[in-house]
């Protein structure tokens, strides 16, 4: 497909369809080639290391579970990286459930093999069933969240670290390679008052978890108002809504305009729960939202 540039203003990409897709590399490659012919910005992937056996676990009522496919979105950037210029997304790593250095290594070498082309999404996860099988603390998740993120900063920004926070211990230790962004910009998945003014406290960017209306101008004047009280400019933190297509055209489209009116800079496009069977199906709706849009 001939690789089109289309400026939309509010930069537009999409979700990448972890639970739809399978584990063929073939399509994932076929996803993000095309995805970057039809013009789209970026591809945002959501993360999950393990499921729960709800035969294990019974009354589970997760969205997702051990049938449930994700590709590890660190390993999966690596191989889009040699394969498209897009931006990458994750939207969101669950950064409490992982290794703090670990993940700031993961993250500095897909920033640097996409030449900067790169946001790290993170949240805190709502799974416990994971969050012991990768060895750490549900119950703590917010406030290691906000250690991990300054130890990070310092790995990406610092030739040798020094850390001795409530959680991590860094005795003259730093990456190689550097990341290309000095830091990597942060993004925090929120939803609810503490998180919004986590976000606006430390945060590059948000994503809200509603749609626009009364609860998003809630949600966003929180996050302002942290960043003013932080000392930040309230105008450079990103915001980056998601709008789901159903098949219906004008709807999205609507849903679209509402998202640049309420100032988001960026925008994600989610084809997944249409069933769609293969990802031709999923290809051809991405094709019809960015027709409207040109």
């Amino acid at each position: 497909m001939r690789h089109r540039v289309v400026e939309w203003r509010m930069r537009i990409g999409v979700v990448f369809p972890q639970t739809e897709l399978g584990g063929d590399p073939a399509v994932v490659r076929a996803y993000g080639q095309a995805v970057e012919g039809l013009g789209f910005s970026h591809i945002l992937a959501y993360d999950h290391v393990v499921g729960a056996d709800p035969d294990v676990h019974p009354g589970w009522q997760g969205p997702y579970n051990i049938e449930s496919t994700f590709h590890e979105p660190f390993v999966m950037f690596g191989y889009l990286a040699a394969l498209t210029s897009l931006e990458l997304v994750t939207g969101v790593i669950i950064l409490p459930q992982r290794q703090t250095v670990l993940v700031a290594k993961q993250a500095a070498e897909v920033d640097l093999l996409t030449a900067g082309r790169f946001r790290l999404g993170i949240g805190l996860g709502w799974n416990a069933v994971e969050y012991e099988a990768l060895g750490e603390r549900f119950t703590n998740r917010g406030r290691r969240s906000e250690e991990q993120v300054e130890l990070m900063r310092r790995l990406w920004t610092q030739r040798s670290v020094t850390f001795n926070g409530r959680y991590h211990t860094v005795t003259g230790a730093g990456l190689g390679p550097m990341p290309n962004q000095q830091p990597i910009p942060i993004w925090f998945g929120a939803a609810s008052d503490r998180a919004y003014e986590r976000a606006g406290r430390l945060g590059d960017g948000w994503f809200p978890m509603m749609e626009p209306g009364p609860g998003l101008d809630y949600a966003r004047e929180q996050v302002e108002r942290a960043a003013t009280a932080a000392g930040r400019d309230a105008r450079s933190v990103g915001m980056e809504g998601r709008v789901t297509w159903t098949g219906d055209r004008d709807k999205a489209a609507g849903e679209i305009a509402a998202w640049k009116a309420a100032g988001a800079t960026h925008l994600s496009i989610n084809t997944m729960k249409n069933g769609f069977a293969s990802v031709d199906d999923h290809l051809a709706a991405l094709e019809r939202v960015a027709s409207d849009l040109e």
